[in-house]
């Protein structure tokens, strides 16, 4: 197996690191300081700056204005975004783009997707349901509808009911991805455009001080067109946000450590640096191990997923081992970062308090290991490893 990236992933990697250098964890105030949101909006100059080095259009198809790349190299930019807590929706606006150029209708993706690598229009996709506890498809009905005239020979539409909770960023998103379920209990996508009648949005705050809103849907009518009820849609987009997320959580620990390993290497006690201390070197290279088990197992679900590569299980075996590690591994790093930086890491005027705000909104968003641990079990006893 080759574990090396190509040439254009790399590139993708240094155009991310290019554009990301000038940002600061700290921009805005913390969350720690202020009672609601740290800011009304994304990072506009930063998102320009994304569109400006092709990194929105990085997994679009060249039809489109893209570079056709995959999920890897999707999942190495938010790494790099994750380093410096990027306050903008890559993840979201990438994942739900890549789900319109796959399935949606062919005039609607045409219409959306050049105006997405572009940095006009921004995406986001309600993937929490109404408690973020049961399949977020369940939390809204889709119906065909029966209001037309008689004479009217148009294609018929859709009507939504029904609530998605914690949609990231929805109050700024031009389009809002909400997955539903017919009647016949299949699992769809509408995309409804954010003002749309019918639609409001309450104003919800993540763990990490973003605004996040609680997207209600009272009779919301949708064209035909505007709903993607291709059978394994729903499920394809909402692999593409969990191993994205993986990769979120892999770049904050990096970065983590990484500040973990700075901090120690120049606090002294007894006349030493405390890394060189036992219990503190053990404690990091147990750390760095959580690491490079969320690392290989992000990369081997991204593969599965883009290639459709076989294995002994379906890809969402690998999606539940790799969140196992994120969401176990994440929360680890972050706590013994806290616990190795003392006092230091409470300071709000330091940025690691930020980043552990961040780490648990990456593990909620995550949802507990031993969930995933019981969904591979379930995967294990249905398929056969011989």
């Amino acid at each position: 197996m080759d574990f090396t990236y190509t040439e254009e992933q790399q590139a993708a990697v240094e155009a991310a690191r290019a554009v990301f250098s000038g940002v600061a964890p700290d921009a805005v105030p913390s969350p720690a300081l202020v009672p609601g949101a740290v800011a009304e909006d994304i990072d506009r100059p930063l998102w320009a700056g994304l569109a400006a080095g092709d990194l929105l259009s990085l997994t679009l198809s060249p039809e489109h204005g893209g570079a056709g790349l995959d999920l890897i190299a999707l999942c190495l930019v938010l790494r790099e975004s994750a380093k410096v807590l990027a306050r903008v929706p890559l993840l979201e606006t990438c994942a739900v783009a890549m789900a319109l150029q796959r399935y949606a209708d062919q005039g609607l993706a045409a219409e959306l997707l050049p105006g997405v690598g572009r940095g006009e229009l921004v995406l986001t996709v309600g993937a929490n349901g109404r408690t973020g506890h049961d399949p977020a498809e369940l939390a809204v009905t889709a119906r065909p509808d029966d209001t037309r005239d008689e004479g009217d020979s148009s294609e018929a539409g859709w009507v939504l009911d029904g609530v998605q909770s914690a949609v990231p960023w929805a109050q700024t998103a031009d389009w809002i991805a909400v997955p539903a379920h017919t009647g016949d209990g299949r699992a769809v996508v509408a995309m409804v455009r954010r003002g749309h009648d019918g639609l409001t949005i309450a104003e919800q705050v993540s763990t990490s001080g973003e605004l996040f809103g609680e997207v209600r849907l009272d009779a919301v009518r949708i064209a035909r067109r505007e709903l993607i009820d291709a059978v394994g849609a729903w499920e394809w987009l909402h692999a593409l946000l969990t191993t994205g997320t993986c990769a979120l959580a892999l770049g904050l620990g990096e970065a983590v450590l990484a500040m973990t390993s700075q901090y120690t290497g120049k606090r002294e006690q007894f006349g030493f640096p405390v890394a060189t201390f036992q219990a503190v070197a053990v404690q990091a290279a147990d750390r760095y191990i959580d690491l490079r088990a969320m690392e290989v197992t992000l990369w081997q679900a991204a593969w599965r997923i883009a290639s459709g590569g076989s294995g002994a299980l379906p890809p969402a075996g690998d999606v539940a081992v790799a969140k196992i590690w994120a969401s176990d591994g994440v929360r680890r790093v972050v706590q013994t970062a806290q616990h190795l930086h003392g006092g230091f890491g409470a300071d709000t005027d330091y940025p690691l308090h930020r980043f552990h705000a961040w780490a648990k909104q990456i593990e909620l968003s995550l949802g507990p290991a031993a969930a995933h641990e019981e969904a591979l079990g379930d995967l294990l006893a249905a398929h056969s490893l011989d």
